[in-house]
């Protein structure tokens, strides 16, 4: 059938999502939501290609959002059922494989999170407002998707809610109106995003430009008035930070960086495509969460632009995104990360041994030893390579894959090419075994 037309597997660790036999291209989505009454009303139009000629496709959708209508093509479908958290629609014409699939999806009802072994994740209630926090398979609980991590689309996200509220949603502003008591904000996300990374953050919020007005990178912030003096002091050092990660990992893949911070405490901050979402709770006046400031921003590169095919290979993300927080530490004056690799060490050597980093499963993909330990095989494949082809190797690595899905073999095979010497024995030590490795002593080579 060709290679145009292939269908992303169904991953292992979340075999309820994600569907065959198409390929999303876009997503416009038009959303009114009511604050007081957590009422949400949406129109979906779904861009995609038919990967195969099927009688039937199907969509990911929370059962909690009622299904009015569906077209398929500007065509009324010939039938659709909404069960168990999947939308399937019946074309009334036959779609050859390459043929153009537009479905249209009409909902309403009221969104809660998606319940699951990693927790609540999806659209939640704020004490005035709301945010959306997806990983790693809550994008249904607000609208229909095809809800896979290789699964990436451009974004149109219009959204109108009571004017009072300031609303933010992945991408540039394009529009903005207001209308009796009601506005709509009206955000593009051109770049390609997987369905997990789409986020509506909406509370009491004020924005204000957070770098120089000819800095490379906009970066932007949304916060609570209250919150404003702590938060100026504890996320300063951003823009100093996304000049490091720039020189390290290579050009902000994104046009533009912003932070919201809720009213509510949050119990860890929330990546989505182009914004970090920390609660009340990491603004403490004394910088205590900046590790999670350069942990989030990190995402922006690891994670957001690069995104995992698979889950089983969630250390691309964690593991970069926590060498980065070692990164930032070396460059702010900190302790350097050879130092936090090895307090790190030390922590993980008393914990148990029973994790495989590349490959964890579905029940501790989200261990804090994914983590560190993808953190310490970046450092011991530093202190293999040295400073410069370390640093070097990082930025081909998101130069070549800006944007695109990415996999452990695709990243190993490009570390090939920075070494003399086979690394295939650093690969199993780190990655696909249990007992954690001796980490090689700083300046000297692991082989």
């Amino acid at each position: 059938m060709g290679s145009r037309f292939y269908d992303a597997p169904i991953d292992d660790y979340l075999p309820q999502n994600g569907n065959r036999g198409y390929r999303v291209s876009r997503y416009e989505l038009e959303l009114n939501y009511k604050v007081a009454s957590n009422r949400l009303a949406g129109r979906a139009v779904i861009t995609a290609v038919a990967t195969a000629e099927r009688p039937r496709y199907s969509l990911d959708l929370s059962q909690t959002l009622a299904v009015s209508k569906v077209l398929v093509n500007g065509n009324k479908a010939a039938k659709y059922n909404h069960q168990r958290g999947k939308l399937t629609v019946t074309p009334r014409q036959r779609i050859p494989a390459g043929g153009m699939l537009q479905l249209v999806v009409q909902y309403a009802g009221a969104p809660k999170p998606v319940r699951g072994p990693w927790g609540e994740v999806g659209w939640e209630e704020l004490t005035e407002g709301a945010l959306v926090a997806s990983q790693p398979n809550g994008a249904a609980s607000w609208f229909p998707c095809d809800d896979h991590p290789s699964s990436k689309a451009s974004y149109r996200i219009s959204i109108t809610t009571d004017t009072p509220y300031y609303t933010l949603a992945n991408g540039d502003l394009i529009g903005k109106q207001t209308k009796a008591g009601q506005t709509t904000w009206v955000y593009e996300q051109a770049e390609p995003m997987a369905s997990y990374l789409a986020t509506v953050q909406i509370g009491r919020y004020r924005k204000h430009r957070l770098s120089d007005p000819g800095a490379p990178v906009p970066m932007y912030a949304a916060v609570p008035t209250t919150l404003r003096a702590a938060f100026d002091h504890d996320f300063a050092r951003q823009p100093e930070m996304m000049s490091v990660f720039s020189d390290r990992f290579g050009p902000y893949p994104f046009q533009s960086y912003s932070v919201v911070v809720t009213e509510d405490e949050l119990e860890i901050p929330i990546e989505a495509q182009g914004i970090s979402i920390f609660g009340a709770n990491h603004c403490d006046g004394r910088r205590g969460a900046e590790r999670l400031v350069a942990h989030e921003l990190a995402h922006q590169w690891f994670g957001n632009s690069l995104t995992i095919q698979h889950w089983c290979d969630i250390w691309l993300h964690e593991g970069f995104a926590c060498y980065a927080e070692w990164i930032w530490s070396e460059a702010a004056g900190g302790a350097s990360a050879d130092q936090l690799a090895r307090a790190a060490w030390h922590t993980l050597r008393r914990e148990p041994q029973n994790i495989v980093v590349g490959d964890p499963g579905p029940g501790l993909m989200f261990d804090d030893r994914i983590y560190k330990r993808g953190a310490l095989t970046l450092h011991a494949l530093r202190l293999e390579l040295g400073d410069t082809a370390f640093f070097r190797l990082i930025r081909d690595w998101t130069a070549r894959h800006r944007h695109a899905s990415v996999s452990t073999e695709e990243f190993t095979d490009l570390v090939g090419h920075y070494s003399v010497v086979p690394l295939h024995p650093l690969w199993q030590d780190w990655l696909y075994s249990e007992p954690l490795p001796q980490l090689p002593p700083a300046g000297q080579k692991t082989r």
